[in-house]
């Protein structure tokens, strides 16, 4: 098979139809687990972990690196031969500062490590940065989602948009059960289709 035909576009995959319901009451149900506070933050694994949770049941790939290449939207997403290793430099990126942590963010999106459920593991992954390195998070509902998605496209080549739009939103209200269930009605706000 050649490595064009093997790729897959999310939107066509009928197997990966979006599954809110169970999957959100799985996120709301993440904060204050005994999970939430052993994921190892800022790392696949700890990427691995947050999709385990919130898909387990609902994908049998839940948690599990795709081995197939995607796009969507006409982008490709990184090669799957080449995530692994993507993975393990992405790990490898600082994360002291706001800049390096949104860096981070925007190449853990361009991996896209799982064949579904990228967009909604990966904002809790990176509030999770945000809380432990900066004692900030982001409060989701200052982003309106054509913004967010808008900029996330754009990141790959310039996060200046995402990072002004991320900078504007963050917070200290780290440890507000409220800010939280926010921030999951908005993440999955921004995967609806319109």
């Amino acid at each position: 098979m050649s490595k064009i035909s093997s790729i897959q576009t999310v939107s066509d995959t009928h197997e990966l139809e979006f599954k809110p319901s169970g999957s959100k009451n799985r996120a709301y149900s993440l904060f204050g687990s005994s999970l939430f506070d052993s994921i190892e933050v800022g790392t696949a694994k700890g990427l691995r972990q947050i999709h385990a949770y919130l898909f387990g049941g609902l994908y049998d790939f839940a948690g599990q690196i795709r081995t197939k290449t995607i796009s969507k939207g006409g982008f490709k997403f990184c090669v799957a031969e080449y995530l692994e290793s993507a993975l393990k430099k992405i790990e490898q990126m600082p994360e002291n500062t706001f800049d390096e942590i949104v860096d981070k963010y925007v190449e853990m999106n361009v991996a896209h490590p799982f064949m579904e459920g990228n967009g909604r593991s990966t904002r809790i992954w990176l509030d999770m940065i945000f809380k432990k390195r900066l004692s900030k998070c982001v409060d989701w509902s200052m982003i309106g989602k054509k913004d967010y998605l808008d900029a996330m496209r754009e990141s790959h080549y310039d996060p200046t948009k995402i990072k002004e739009l991320l900078r504007n939103a963050l917070t200290d209200k780290i440890d507000d059960r409220e800010m939280f269930m926010k921030g999951i009605d908005y993440s999955y706000y921004y995967e609806e289709a319109e």
